[in-house]
């Protein structure tokens, strides 16, 4: 069993092996969740952006940023003149 001692200012100070356990870094989150047995400490880890690189699996190659921006161009106009058109 791990203990920690709440401070005079509301502060509990993690104990390590906790810490270590959960991969706990300065500015991680944790979520307390209070139930009739007792209260839970859940870690929230956040994720940096490159974590998720590769979450998503493309159906297609990349076709380079000048497509790109000539495809998000064409669909904004087409949206535009839908808006316009409708009012």
């Amino acid at each position: 069993m791990v203990r920690a001692r709440l401070s005079s200012k509301g502060q509990l100070t993690i104990p390590i092996g906790i810490r270590r356990r959960y991969d706990l870094k300065t500015g991680d989150e944790v979520q307390f969740i209070a139930e009739e047995k007792g209260t839970y400490l859940v870690p929230l880890k956040r994720k940096r952006l490159m974590d998720l690189y590769g979450v998503i699996q493309a159906d297609r190659p990349w076709p380079g940023i000048e497509k790109a921006r000539q495809i998000a161009g064409k669909k904004r106009g087409e949206e535009l003149l839908r808006k316009a058109t409708r009012g």
